[in-house]
């Protein structure tokens, strides 16, 4: 079962997110005529700690969930809080891996899909690489370390007394401390294997410029399970250099979200800008562009603006076996350029489209 992520609906406490459940996400299954449907819900900080305490208000939440046909699988607990305040960017990355605010977060996320995850069902939560790059230091290290190893102990704990096994996801994204996979591959040494992971996001994969099916292959070779799929796509563009790309371009740098972008030499060597109006006004322009901003996965082409579906394709034909949990997170909706989205309309035809692709695996 393949879910698609609520961290695009601005709901931060427990009405808003009932009021999404009603307005979004039970919709969104009637479109496709499924019985059930996957949410992958991102609870901010609050509320993640009120449910995580609260008993009796969790079991509500879960029957809640059962009446309208939805099945909770998988959290994202990248976000802290204020996913769609009007300016977010760098503070998405709060708090870092150093901090005890986020491990307490992810506990109670954990003890939350726990609770909320069907009979004999394993559960998953993504969470951000570590932190933004910078600052960053060996202390900064060591201390991400000791609360990786707290949380793995917490998720055993939790196994033992519910009988859910959770495990959590490290996501790597451009930018960030664990920039690429081979960042969190590395970093991930040492760590239990019981209880963490990989978190594999398509789209900055995509912005990486990585290999799809290279990349597939050497998490395989590091014995790494890669605990979740986040479906997404960036925007990919040829000729950047070009005054009217550019000003295609230029519609997507808008301001609440950090959209880093990467741009590939002719020898494969990669020049990186931390947002779209940076790298407008910096960056050469003299190859492909990848910009690390979440486009519907179903997109076509639009002028000179391509989606990276064909990474998506990719990962999940080379991925050996079942697949992971697959979560499709375009949190972008209400930002893209244009008239506004009939929204439960696009997240179903999204899920369809990814459905799809998850269908073809092993046919081509």
């Amino acid at each position: 079962m393949i879910s698609y992520c609520t961290n695009v609906h601005p709901a931060e406490d427990l009405d808003g997110i009932r009021a999404q459940l009603a307005r979004y996400a039970e919709p969104v299954r009637r479109r496709l005529g499924a019985g059930t449907l996957g949410v992958g819900l991102w609870l901010a900080a609050e509320v993640a700690a009120h449910l995580a305490r609260d008993q009796a208000e969790l079991a509500r939440l879960r029957a809640e969930l059962d009446d309208r046909g939805l099945a909770v699988r998988t959290l994202n607990a990248f976000p802290y809080r204020g996913f769609h305040d009007p300016v977010v960017k760098h503070r998405v990355y709060r708090p870092r891996w150093t901090e005890a605010g986020r491990l307490a977060y992810t506990l109670d996320c954990a003890e939350v899909l726990a609770g909320l995850l069907p009979d004999g069902a394993g559960g998953s939560i993504s969470t951000l690489p570590l932190g933004w790059r910078e600052p960053w230091s060996d202390t900064d290290d060591t201390a991400a370390r000791h609360h990786l190893d707290r949380l793995a102990t917490g998720l055993r704990r939790l196994e033992q007394r519910s009988g859910r096994r959770v495990r959590v996801a490290v996501e790597p994204e451009p930018g960030c401390v664990l920039d690429t996979v081979a960042d969190a591959l590395g970093w991930l040494k040492g760590t239990d294997p019981d209880y963490l992971g990989l978190c594999l996001d398509t789209c900055h994969l995509a912005v990486s410029f990585a290999d799809a099916a290279e990349t597939v292959r050497a998490i395989r070779a590091a014995s790494v399970d890669i605990v979740k799929i986040q479906a997404s796509a960036a925007l990919h563009v040829d000729d950047p250099g070009d005054r009217q790309v550019r000003a295609e371009l230029a519609r997507y740098a808008e301001p609440r979200y950090l959209h880093q972008v990467r741009e590939r030499a002719a020898d494969g060597a990669l020049t990186a800008a931390d947002d779209l109006p940076e790298a407008l006004a910096e960056l050469p322009g003299d190859g492909p562009w990848r910009v690390h901003f979440h486009v519907p996965v179903h997109w076509e082409a639009r002028g000179a603006l391509r989606p990276t579906t064909d990474v998506l394709r990719t990962v999940l034909a080379e991925v050996e076996g079942p697949l992971p949990h697959v979560e499709v997170e375009t949190y972008t909706w209400t930002v893209l350029p244009g008239p506004p989205a009939d929204l439960a309309e696009g997240i179903a035809a999204e899920l369809a489209f990814t459905q799809d692709l998850i269908d073809q695996r092993g046919c081509a």
